[in-house]
């Protein structure tokens, strides 16, 4: 699963890197459903066999579908187009380099950057198979790298877009902030009406009291599947704010990694997601405490439509030298046919005291005590179910790192929603 044409001139390094990767992957052995964090899954449907391997992209124009999200944007700082895991574009806006910042791909990064110890420093190996299989078949990692004491106040881009039939594609992501560096950075998983596979792996770097919200949507084709991982590593007085929206796919999944190793470091979570159809939506997340007095706060909110199926399992893990942890962890579902399904299981792991933690879930049709409120002002059933559904993802959405693209957020949920009313 090489891909069948590599960079011509990667660096030494690079191919190295590649080389221990597929060394360390071998012949892959897919997770069983047998194991917690991949129960309820559909991993038992996937074979890796069926897919070929990438290729650097021969078309280095940006796809439609990319263009309409770029347009969306006003003067972002920096923009960088995959297309089905090569580098198509990438623009910064004029002052950024001049202050130290790199955006684009990770082997044409300047030496002071040092990518080739950034790539996979928070990931190491991954957290299975899957980011392995992503080692292995890059093409253009790409690198958002912000200097210490740089504020960068405008949003940082990448769009991820898929258009080739029956490839596996290996999106990787490396974001690194210096020590008090402050960014925005949005990344869009699109897709054409394809079959692709695509392991996806996000690395996230804080230095002491960085700032970073990061954003990311995925609205792959009704025929892709993506299992995806988000690991950040969070340092002393730093924050991440992370928000996903997941409403593509047909099998979706995404682990999040989020590691509070400096005292004081903050990790927010937030997710939206709605499935129809017969799209499964599988959400596994680790806040892991691991430095006194650090905060995580995570709230995923779905809802699930048709035959739809949505997964979220959650771990708060505080270690032994973890004192003064304050930790919540809540999922809250709608089923909006009683053919949908949603498993929820929250769990704690607690090994020191002087923490407090709480974790909460909850499974459900509309309330109906807010339908009828709004029923009983007039409004129609229909109606007043739109309303319920928007005003739920609201508390998320209202919070988005990027502001800017919410209205697209908004307007494909309208869409779901106007299909459900056609039926």
């Amino acid at each position: 699963m090489t891909p069948s044409d590599a960079p011509p001139a990667s660096p030494i390094w690079f191919e190295q890197w590649r080389s221990a990767a597929i060394t360390r992957l071998g012949e892959p052995v897919l997770p069983s459903t047998d194991e917690e964090v991949w129960r309820y899954s559909r991993v038992a449907e996937l074979d890796l066999a069926s897919w070929a391997a990438p290729a650097r992209a021969q078309d280095a124009s940006v796809p439609d579908g990319a263009q309409a999200v770029l347009a969306s944007l006003e003067a972002p700082a920096a923009v960088v187009v995959v297309r089905n895991g090569s580098v198509v574009h990438r623009h910064m806006a004029e002052g950024w380099a001049e202050q130290g910042v790199y955006v684009g791909p990770i082997l044409d990064a300047p030496a002071a950057a040092s990518p080739q110890d950034l790539l996979g420093s928070v990931a190491a190996e991954g957290p299975d198979v899957f980011a392995t299989i992503n080692d292995v078949n890059l093409i253009d990692p790409v690198l958002v790298w912000v200097p210490a004491g740089v504020t960068v106040d405008r949003p940082i881009v990448v769009i991820d877009w898929i258009d080739a039939e029956g490839v596996i594609v290996a999106p990787r992501l490396v974001v690194r902030l210096g020590a008090d560096a402050d960014a925005r950075v949005l990344e869009w998983h699109g897709s054409d009406d394809v079959a692709a596979f695509v392991t996806s792996l996000v690395e996230l770097d804080l230095d002491h009291a960085a700032r970073l919200g990061f954003g990311s949507v995925q609205q792959r084709g009704s025929r892709v599947w993506q299992i995806a991982s988000q690991v950040s590593r969070v340092a002393a007085d730093a924050t991440l704010d992370s928000a996903q929206v997941a409403l593509g796919a047909d099998y979706g999944r995404t682990r999040t990694d989020c590691r509070l190793v400096g005292r004081g470091a903050t990790g927010n979570l937030r997710a939206v997601y709605f499935g129809e159809g017969t799209q499964t939506l599988d959400f596994r997340t680790f806040q892991q405490h691991a430095a006194p007095d650090t905060t995580s706060n995570l709230l995923f909110k779905g809802v699930v439509d048709d035959n739809s199926r949505s997964v979220y399992t959650g771990l708060i893990k505080v270690e032994k030298d973890a004192r003064g942890t304050n930790a919540h962890q809540t999922n809250r579902n709608i089923k909006l046919s009683e053919h949908a399904w949603a498993e929820s299981v929250p769990n704690l792991e607690i090994e020191t005291n002087d923490v407090r933690c709480s974790h909460a879930s909850t499974v459900g049709p509309i309330d109906e005590d807010q339908r009828f409120y709004l029923e009983s002002r007039g409004v129609r059933t229909d109606v007043a179910e739109r309303l319920i559904v928007a005003g739920f993802f609201d508390e998320v959405l209202e919070e988005f790192p990027v502001p800017a693209v919410v209205p697209i957020i908004a307007a494909a949920i309208e869409d779901r929603l106007d299909r459900r009313s056609e039926v």
